[in-house]
């Protein structure tokens, strides 16, 4: 060996310096256990229970992910109705009290953060009329599924009005191997698990059986994206539980994490809130800035190898 390289193994010892042998694991910043990716995407649907979702047959492609990969099974929303939940997964901080806030939102928010950190962006909305369209509900497109159609950094820059695409463009984005570094995907109302089939009446297993059927034809590609599988994350969660559950807030509702660096059919009972989603696709990308209560939440590590 080197006498050089011998003098480098000393030091690594005492944690100076290392050697040889090919780069160490890259680290987000303040979770060890978090390894640095270049992608990330969270997927919000709507309405439902851990209990009403996990391990239960109207759902076989949701369950098929969850066996596979990571589950929170001690998650929960932060409160109800939607739109503060939505807020909490992208500002860390839940903001209005309703879904009828039409506001400006100018807090520290994941736009603000990704891009003084040099990484792109995408909301990925399925059903929005247009490229940049940041206007009210149309047909199947809720707005306040939408965070980012709220914050002052979007509605001033045509820039980054660019960023807010339909659902289709992520089909584009991976054909062309442009996958942004963050990337939020909604579904519509009837995708989500939020409306009925069709429009009119129907139980939940009808609602929750299309949300299934449209994960399963959408997101199944992007887990087979081999830019994903090589350094992605893809997060999947409920904004808040059915409106009779509230404890902790906005009641218990999955998080499924999804990565080749995720540790094999995990499942965790450590109590989280959207505020840790947050953290984490802010640490995966190593991105310092944890807007609001991402700050101090509980960190995700534990789901990594």
């Amino acid at each position: 060996m080197p006498r050089l390289c011998r003098l480098a193994v000393l030091l690594s010892l005492f944690g100076l310096v290392s050697c040889g042998g090919g780069a160490g694991r890259s680290q987000s910043p303040g979770d060890p256990n978090v390894p640095h990716l270049a992608h990330v995407f969270v997927v919000v649907e709507e309405n439902h229970s851990l209990q009403e979702t996990i391990g239960q047959s109207v759902m076989p492609y949701l369950n098929s992910l969850a066996n596979q990969y990571g589950l929170a099974t001690n998650y929960f929303a932060d409160v109800h109705p939607s739109l503060p939940n939505y807020f909490m997964l992208t500002t860390g901080q839940t903001i209005a009290k309703d879904d009828g806030y039409d506001g400006t939102v100018t807090v520290d928010n994941v736009v603000q953060a990704l891009t003084a950190a040099g990484k792109t962006w995408k909301c990925y909305a399925d059903s929005l009329p247009a490229p940049g369209y940041l206007g009210g509900d149309t047909g199947l497109y809720a707005r306040h599924h939408n965070p980012f159609t709220y914050f002052s950094v979007v509605l001033n820059n045509a820039n980054q009005q660019a960023n807010v695409v339909p659902f289709s463009q992520l089909a584009t984005d991976m054909a062309a191997d442009q996958l942004p570094n963050y990337g939020l995907i909604i579904p519509n109302l009837v995708d989500d698990a939020h409306d009925c089939p069709g429009g009119g009446t129907c139980d939940d297993s009808a609602k929750l059986a299309q949300a299934d059927a449209w994960l399963s034809a959408n997101i199944q590609p992007l887990v087979n994206n081999s830019t994903f599988r090589q350094s992605g994350l893809l997060l999947i969660t409920f904004d808040e539980s059915d409106e009779n559950d509230n404890k902790h807030g906005g009641g218990q509702v999955p998080l499924l994490v999804i990565s080749s660096k995720a540790i094999a059919g995990f499942r965790s009972t450590t109590f989280y809130q959207h505020e840790s989603t947050l953290r984490l696709t802010m640490q995966a990308l190593g991105v310092a800035d944890l807007p609001g209560a991402a700050s101090d939440a509980t960190q995700m590590g534990e789901f990594f190898k």
